[in-house]
């Protein structure tokens, strides 16, 4: 008889023997063995990584661009969510230099180096130099700029809905809730962390 735990190569092998050298009773163990193999290894694995957290998150995030771009496109915005954040930010935040700004968004400084220099080429950002740091550049909302953000703040509320669409009240609070605490909590392994502003002590 067959070893019941017999791999794909011996499975093919056996299986190509001419017909009289296998006995019928074989051919069924041979069967059996790659149904068994099939189910325990090749479709195990491939669940497992449909379960992954890591998994999960990669594919939720390319939906998450995806909704945000089908919603600004169908406004005739060319704006990326990276750069909204910026433009939100900014609008709260006037005269901030560009290091805090990535900070504040969570991007790091290349990146946001691109993101500013296209939110100054559609006219929506100007840069000037800092008063206290010739080295820096204080970045403020032109007047267009901040028509964009109150243009935009309804309809990223939209696509944010969309992404949850399907949960329940209750289950979009705690989904929320869950995706805020573990990001805060590995805040630190990230390769550009979240850099809030520190709180002003009171007296």
């Amino acid at each position: 008889m067959l070893h019941s735990h017999l791999d794909l190569s011996s499975f093919f092998y056996v299986w190509n023997k001419p017909q009289s050298q296998l006995p019928q009773s074989e051919q069924a163990t041979v069967i059996c063995t790659l149904a068994n193999w099939l189910t325990t290894s090749m479709f195990f694995d491939m669940n497992a990584i449909y379960t992954m957290p890591g998994h999960l998150i990669r594919r939720l995030q390319q939906i998450s661009v995806s909704i945000f771009a089908e919603g600004m496109k169908a406004e005739g915005i060319d704006l990326t969510s990276p750069q909204f954040a910026a433009l939100t930010i900014l609008d709260e935040n006037p005269g901030i230099d560009q290091a805090t700004l990535a900070g504040l968004i969570a991007l790091d400084r290349p990146t946001i180096g691109g993101v500013v220099e296209r939110l100054a080429d559609k006219g929506l950002v100007e840069r000037r130099t800092s008063e206290t740091d010739r080295r820096a550049k204080c970045l403020n909302l032109t007047q267009p700029g901040k028509d964009m953000v109150k243009r935009m703040r309804p309809l990223v509320a939209a696509t944010q809905a969309k992404i949850l669409d399907g949960l329940s009240e209750s289950e979009k609070e705690q989904f929320t809730l869950l995706a805020d605490k573990i990001t805060r909590l590995h805040n630190d392994q990230s390769r550009a962390p979240l850099v809030l502003p520190k709180r002003k002590e009171t007296a």
